[in-house]
């Protein structure tokens, strides 16, 4: 259900925090599905408890999933969660920006490379 990158770079929280958040925003998982318990996918995935407690406890804060006392965590909506993707989509397109900007590229090509991402996009649809 959950896919960790061990040799990644980004903490297990944080790949946690993002599967789940992306789950969510593709509908993979529904409105008021439950979670795993903390130490159930602890174990599963063979970490930590207190790792994926922290991941619990980042998406609580982002309002993607909600706990209930004794009874669980569950995921909240879908909506917090899309628009909640869409803003880290953003940020990672501004800052590849910036950093394409600080390398020289112009910002027409930028926008070409944008422009040909979307292309590649509608083209897998048709």
């Amino acid at each position: 259900m959950f896919v960790l990158d061990y040799k990644s770079r980004l903490p297990i929280y944080e790949q946690l925090y993002r599967s789940i958040t992306r789950m969510a925003a593709l509908g993979a998982m529904e409105q008021g599905e439950a979670l795993p318990s903390v130490r159930a996918l602890a174990q599963e995935l063979g970490v930590n408890p207190n790792t994926v407690q922290k991941a619990y406890q980042m998406l609580e804060r982002d309002g993607i999933i909600f706990s209930v006392q004794g009874k669980g965590s569950f995921l909240a909506g879908d909506e917090s969660a899309v628009r909640l993707r869409k803003e880290l989509a953003l940020g990672k397109v501004r800052d590849a920006a910036a950093e394409a900007a600080a390398c020289g590229v112009a910002k027409e090509e930028i926008l070409a490379q944008i422009s040909g991402a979307y292309e590649g996009r509608e083209d897998r649809h048709d």
